[in-house]
């Protein structure tokens, strides 16, 4: 099943960006997304990390959230930015991640380094942890007790405290 909808998900990128919708074209695209995904899977690269469909009725509810918090945030490094001192205070923090896989570990320091005023520097999977550098100590601080880590967690299929549910 997983195949079929790589495939389907290959095709209709595909119609997305051509935008041409003849039948010789729309048959050549069904054709080559099934070509490319019987070449990944003679690779041995269709693994559930991949292409993880299951976590996406999860990340459907994750998403507008971390939208949220990207406006939140990008009005916060607007306000310091226009401030007359520039009251910056940049600081390195290490983060433990809750997460229990490669993909949730990814997403958590993608969210980190889309949210603007901080960046995912270094990502350890066997460590479960992500050095982050803050704009300021406040925002490092913040990590303590992060409900971004808390979200990503149970988008990944984990419970609060990190464990499997």
């Amino acid at each position: 099943m997983r195949l079929v909808l790589i495939s389907m998900t290959l095709f209709a990128y595909w119609l997305l960006l051509s935008g041409h919708y003849t039948l010789w074209l729309m048959g050549s695209g069904a054709v080559l997304s099934v070509l490319v995904v019987a070449f990944c899977l003679f690779k041995g690269i269709t693994d559930e990390e991949g292409f993880p469909i299951e976590k996406l009725p999860r990340a459907l509810v994750y998403w507008p959230w971390l939208g949220w918090r990207i406006v939140l945030s990008a009005l916060n490094v607007t306000r310091l930015i226009l401030h007359p001192r520039l009251p910056i205070s940049p600081t390195m923090v290490k983060v433990e991640a809750l997460q229990k896989s490669a993909v949730g570990l990814t997403t958590y320091a993608n969210s980190i380094t889309l949210t603007p005023g901080t960046i995912s520097v270094e990502v350890s999977e066997r460590g479960k942890a992500i050095w982050v550098h803050a704009i300021t100590r406040e925002n490092a601080e913040g990590f303590a007790d992060d409900e971004m880590n808390r979200r990503v967690a149970w988008m990944d299929g984990a419970d609060a405290s990190g464990a499997g549910t």
